[in-house]
């Protein structure tokens, strides 16, 4: 039976992440691809499906590097991803990462792909690949997407493929069913939007994924829609989606990191009493710093204003019950 594309994509990047070396199609193809049985036909699917994972790879900020995977026959090429350049614009969560940040942002934490992590691992372990654990911290955030929407909406945007769902609004006593052509997801003040084009009412429409009250089932062909060129998902997601009003907030972050929190601030001072960290300001609603601001660890800490220390000190005491 194939496994779902989620996790052939989730596995495909974790073999070019975590590997040392440049990997050759073969072992490529046997870690992720087991179901493309050699032969004329499966050669060709194979090489279809490949093709198509690596650009969706590629569409969300993922650098995949060709090289030798031999070191004596230069034409036996093979494929890796440098930790280098997937740690740095990324985390910043822009409208392209929305979707599936390196497959992690968006899907790492979900529950239903969070075995599907270990079992990946263990796979390509079971192939002879070795994997250095220290490679995939870069795409571990502690943002989690819970919703059981997520997933089909995240397979369905892969596959431009329309949907429909029971939608419930706050004002509504009954939910409704929406026809969607979605075009990617965001997370906004915490909270994650699918953003698309609503068919039956001939217009751009963001829905808020906790008022999904049914499921999301997928309809017709794949490749159905194309999303508008220029589209800014998260930009969406903000315009369309409620607002929430803004604060100013002091972080002590550690030096070399918090790049998404440096590009963006008002300003950044070393601090002379704490050796190797600087302060840095940022503005933004409280949820989506919170978001951000775990996503560095233990790298920023909140100095003020109190009302987002104790979000984030209220969400990573969730985590903590959670894991117990």
């Amino acid at each position: 039976m194939a496994q779902p594309r989620a996790e052939r994509l989730m596995n495909l990047h974790i073999l070019l992440l975590g590997a040392k070396r440049f990997i050759g199609k073969d072992v490529i193809r046997a870690a992720c691809y087991p179901e493309h049985a050699h032969g004329p036909a499966g050669d060709e699917a194979f090489e279809r499906a490949f093709e198509r994972d690596k650009d969706a790879l590629r569409q969300i900020g993922a650098v995949i590097e060709v090289g030798s995977a031999d070191a004596f026959f230069d034409d036996e090429i093979g494929y890796r991803i440098p930790t280098e350049q997937t740690s740095l614009p990324e985390i910043r969560f822009e409208s392209d990462e929305a979707a599936v940040l390196g497959l992690a942002a968006q899907v790492w934490q979900q529950a239903t792909l969070a075995k599907a992590t270990g079992r990946a691992l263990a796979k390509l372990k079971g192939q002879g690949v070795e994997i250095d654990p220290s490679r995939l911290e870069v795409v571990a955030p502690s943002i989690s997407a819970d919703e059981p929407a997520f997933e089909p909406l995240w397979d369905a945007i892969g596959k431009r493929r329309q949907v429909s769902f029971p939608y419930q609004r706050a004002d509504e006593v009954e939910p409704t069913t929406r026809r969607f052509q979605p075009w990617g997801l965001a997370r906004s003040s915490g909270r994650w939007y699918v953003v698309g084009h609503d068919v039956d009412r001939g217009a751009e429409r963001v829905f808020r994924l906790s008022r999904i009250v049914g499921p999301v089932r997928a309809t017709g062909k794949s490749g159905a829609y194309a999303v508008p060129p220029g589209t800014d998902v998260r930009a969406m997601a903000r315009r369309l989606s409620p607002t929430f009003p803004t604060v100013r907030a002091d972080l002590l972050v550690r030096q070399g990191t918090g790049v998404g929190l440096r590009r963006r601030a008002e300003s950044v001072e070393p601090l002379a009493d704490r050796p190797g960290w600087d302060a840095v300001t940022v503005e933004g609603p409280v949820h989506e710093l919170a978001d951000e601001v775990l996503t560095y660890g233990a790298d920023v800490v909140v100095a003020a204003p109190e009302p987002l220390r104790t979000e984030v000190v209220s969400r990573l005491r969730s985590i903590v019950e959670g894991a117990r």
